[in-house]
């Protein structure tokens, strides 16, 4: 058993908060039914795939009498994917509401992610030994893994393991993609008449998996306050040293979430948007231009230093950059066997250059031989490049640095550029939740039983109305076809839950975008601080600045 520390062990003791309505005898909690849903896009083809799931309801609970709730029953349950603060709360979540139903019924937690199903590895999560995990971070409890649920071979082995293990349920934790196979083994499972239910749980730090029922994935809180700390600590030692330009990239896949939360809860002078870069066609040159100008701006008012936030999907958006993307991605699927019998960077190069299209070839041949090798690294399970492995924030300080220098020779730069990269990412992932993600987490996994214990399948667990008192939200399910749409992976149109990016029209990015011409050129650092657990409810309790202003 690992050594705790004095916080660890208070969080332990710590009762996360939930919504009245999911209080009290669980039998006497039920599924409201409000109409039939539909996904916005590629409807024929998603109801084709998943017609024994497709179209259901969304439900929130109500009052009223369910005598099956009390039921004896065994129930599974996966992480898939990257770990999020908060992951073992809604096991805890699960465990509680499963026990309190009935004693005797027994959670199974599957090691490893989703391969531990097909491996029959699971251990019973009892509550002597799920307790020294309350309200901590990790996925250490049963671990995690990135192994998709897909082919017919692998629900067939799904299917013996839940005989063997007497499985009527399995919950299944993850992000777009793993929820997007938790539907394809619910559609499977259905249509073949097990009786085995699916349910899911959002899950990232990315913020991408949200809608009008899913107000945030769980972790997005922990994570971008852990980053918000570490950013204003640069904030305060740039403004401190006064002689260092910071450039930071954060993770979050595609999407800006991350750091457009970041950006409004500590005010640096750079922060770009991904999504604004590609509605508005921003070149990686005009990119370039605009810090340029910033930092000879501030240089003008005796501030040779700064702080710039970088979305880790950046280079995906900008135009020219999603073109070669593109192309490379399509090259490199439909031509696996040959590119690997290319032994040296020159030949892959050289290959790369003659099969692109001109312009493609002429930003490619323009990159630094860095960022040409990041671009051709082994590609993500969907045969995508791995954004996170590219150093965007290093191409963009190379190509500043360029730019002042040249000015610098012109006469037109009189002042001092010195830049320090940083990349934000794991640092945030197994963070302590904060008390908004003990809560939350621990309401998703309690609701996620209720919706079990109402006999329902293919649904994703929802919790609402949280910008407001723990007491005021809200629980149901939300049916997962109606979150899907069809995406391009690895040259094929295969279903998937739509990513969601940040709304340019939505309140979060104009408040951002409001006040970023005055935090640009004026020092107007904010400094959150570390994340906190006790004390008064408007510092310990406080929601994100994105879910507080979309709930205005």
């Amino acid at each position: 058993m690992e050594k705790l520390s004095a916080l660890q062990k208070a969080r332990l003791e710590y009762q996360p908060k939930t919504p009245d309505m999911i209080k009290g005898d669980i039998s006497n909690i039920i599924a409201e039914e409000s109409g039939v849903t539909e996904p916005a896009s590629f409807k024929e083809e998603i109801k084709e795939l998943f017609a024994n799931v497709y179209g259901l309801p969304v439900v929130k609970f109500k009052k009223g009498s369910n005598p099956n709730a009390n039921n004896k029953v065994n129930v599974g349950i996966v992480l898939s994917g990257g770990q999020a603060p908060g992951g073992h709360n809604v096991i805890i979540g699960v465990l509680d509401a499963l026990k309190k139903a009935n004693k005797d019924s027994k959670l199974f937690g599957f090691l490893g992610g989703p391969s531990g199903i097909l491996e029959d590895k699971a251990i019973e999560i009892t509550p002597e030994f799920a307790f020294n995990f309350r309200n901590t971070g990790g996925f250490d409890m049963i671990g995690s893994g990135r192994t998709k649920l897909e082919s017919e071979e692998q629900f067939i082995k799904c299917i013996e393991v839940f005989k063997k293990r007497q499985i009527s349920a399995l919950i299944i934790v993850g992000g777009d993609d793993s929820n997007t196979n938790a539907a394809l083994l619910a559609e499977y499972l259905k249509k073949n008449n097990t009786g085995v239910q699916v349910i899911g749980v959002p899950k990232t730090i990315d913020g991408d998996l949200k809608n009008k029922y899913i107000e945030t994935s769980f972790g997005f809180d922990t994570a971008t306050k852990v980053y918000s700390e570490l950013i204003g600590n640069i904030c305060r030692d740039a403004n401190s040293a006064k002689k260092y330009w910071h450039f930071i990239k954060l993770m979050g896949r595609s999407a800006s979430h991350i750091g457009l939360e970041c950006a409004l809860q500590t005010q640096p002078n750079v922060a770009i948007i991904s999504e604004e870069v590609e509605k508005e066609h921003i070149t990686l040159v005009e990119i370039v231009d605009d810090i340029v100008r910033i930092i000879i701006t501030r240089s003008e008012n005796k501030e040779d230093f700064g702080v710039a936030l970088i979305p880790e999907g950046l280079i995906e958006f900008i135009p020219e950059m999603k073109l070669l993307i593109s192309e490379l991605n399509d090259l490199l699927a439909n031509n696996v066997t040959h590119f690997e019998t290319l032994n040296s960077f020159a030949e892959q190069t050289q290959w790369i250059n003659k099969n692109l299209s001109r312009d493609s070839s002429f930003v490619f041949s323009s990159l630094p031989f860095d960022i040409q090798k990041q671009l051709l690294m082994d590609r993500d399970p969907h045969g995508n490049v791995q954004v996170s492995r590219i150093e965007t924030e290093k191409l963009i300080i190379d190509l500043v640095q360029d730019k002042l220098t040249e000015m610098k020779n012109n006469g037109k730069f009189k002042g001092k550029f010195s830049a320090q990269n940083h990349f934000f990412g794991y640092e945030g992932r197994c963070a302590a939740p904060s008390n908004f993600d003990s809560d939350y987490c621990y309401s998703l996994g309690y609701t996620a039983f209720i919706l079990i214990a109402n006999g329902l399948t293919g649904y994703m667990s929802s919790v609402s109305n949280l910008a407001q008192p723990h007491t005021n939200w809200a629980a149901g399910g939300i049916p997962l076809t109606m979150m899907m749409t069809m995406e391009q992976r690895r040259g094929k149109l295969k279903p998937v839950i739509k990513k969601a990016l940040v709304e340019l029209d939505g309140k979060p990015f104009k408040k951002f975008a409001e006040q970023r011409e005055e935090c640009a050129i004026k020092t107007s650092f904010i400094y959150p601080g570390a994340v906190q657990y006790y004390g008064p409810a408007e510092v310990c309790d406080r929601p994100t600045k994105t879910l507080i202003l979309e709930s205005e």
